[in-house]
């Protein structure tokens, strides 16, 4: 009877197959986190410059000026302080000039005072009327209720800093062994350049030149000319002295 020799002959084949098959499919997943796992590993920089990259976007300037209930106007330096916020205000603002004053608080009629008075100042230093605008806000119970000054302008920016995802002591890793930089490494760096930049623009492209000095460099060309060294001549009587810088 061949039928019985034929099913005892395929029952050992089909075994076979499902193991290959789950055999296939372990490889599959196998090889699918190793895939992941070196994506990941590859995807973390190793330069400081990338782990922390300085970012521009738009950001505010805000001066603000407290106001008590019996003192209508601004103190001494508190003008100051206006009149230098209109002027960096002309050399770095994106936008128009936005005052906060207090509503509704003890201050309310001291506040209008002062703001009359911030208002002619940031006039006359070269801010148009039609940049200016005026956003009132309920000041409660506030007997300081400030104004508040602000425009928006190109800042740099880096981090946050202080994040610590992995733990610095020693370990398995491969980084640990390579000596690798940890997460945190140059962020405060960046940071305190991106806050010390005077123009944000300057991390993206250098400044146009300016025009040379002709005065300085027209003098040069005359002494040139004439057959004389353009070097500074320095008398004598000034060589060894002693400087009497800070006496």
């Amino acid at each position: 009877m061949p039928c019985p020799d034929r099913r005892i002959g395929r029952r050992p084949a089909v075994a076979i197959l499902r193991r290959a098959t789950l055999a296939a499919a372990c490889a599959a997943a196998l090889s699918a986190c190793s895939l992941t796992a070196s994506d990941t590993t590859g995807s973390v920089e190793t330069d400081y410059r990338q782990r922390h990259p300085i970012s521009i976007r738009e950001g505010n300037r805000t001066l603000t000026l407290f106001v008590g209930p019996g003192r209508g106007g601004l103190t001494p330096s508190q003008r100051a302080e206006v009149l230098a916020f209109a002027q960096t205000w002309k050399r770095e603002a994106t936008g128009g000039v936005t005052i906060e004053r207090p509503v509704g608080g003890p201050n309310e009629r001291a506040a209008n005072d002062t703001l009359k008075e911030a208002l002619s100042i940031i006039v006359q230093a070269g801010v148009p009327n039609h940049g200016i605008g005026i956003r009132p806000y309920a000041a409660g119970d506030r007997r300081l209720a400030p104004l508040r000054l602000n425009y928006p302008l190109v800042k740099a920016e880096a981090g946050p800093c202080g994040q610590w995802p992995d733990d610095l002591g020693p370990g398995p890793e491969r980084k640990h062994f390579e000596n690798q930089q940890y997460h945190n490494f140059g962020c405060a760096t960046q940071r305190n350049l991106a806050a010390m930049v005077a123009n944000p623009h300057d991390l993206v492209q250098p400044r146009a030149e300016t025009p040379a000095y002709t005065a300085k460099r027209t003098f040069g060309t005359d002494k040139w000319r004439k057959g004389e060294t353009p070097a500074t001549n320095i008398p004598d009587t000034q060589k060894g002295a002693i400087s009497d810088l800070g006496k």
